[in-house]
């Protein structure tokens, strides 16, 4: 199955009209899409897709911006000239952070 695609973009974004395609989907999406704008959940099939790839889009940025903050984390800690931590070290720091917030929430 296929769903013909008139134009790219809303009219809430004022963008002009865009190109003509074919989209295959699997059938399951296809339906999906279809009973979205059916159900008046968006205005048409275009106003659709525009917002799925607006979200796909966002999502790149946020899982771009999650793994810049990964990798900063991890080069500190690369970069730290404290040398490391035993494994008894950390598994009682462990322990006394887990008491810490035992205690924390019997006093709330």
């Amino acid at each position: 199955m296929s769903a013909k695609i008139l134009r790219v973009g809303t009219e809430r974004e004022a963008l002009p009209m865009g190109e003509t395609i074919n989209v295959t989907l699997a059938p399951d999406t296809l339906r999906a899409v279809r009973e979205s704008v059916e159900a008046g959940e968006y205005t048409s099939v275009d106003a659709l897709l525009d917002e799925a790839v607006h979200a796909l889009q966002r999502q790149r940025r946020e899982n771009a911006e999650q793994l810049d903050l990964i990798r900063a984390r991890i080069r500190r800690s690369l970069d730290d000239p404290r040398p490391p931590l035993s494994l008894e070290e950390v598994e009682a720091r462990m322990e006394a952070l887990f008491a810490q917030t035992r205690d924390e929430r019997r006093r709330a």
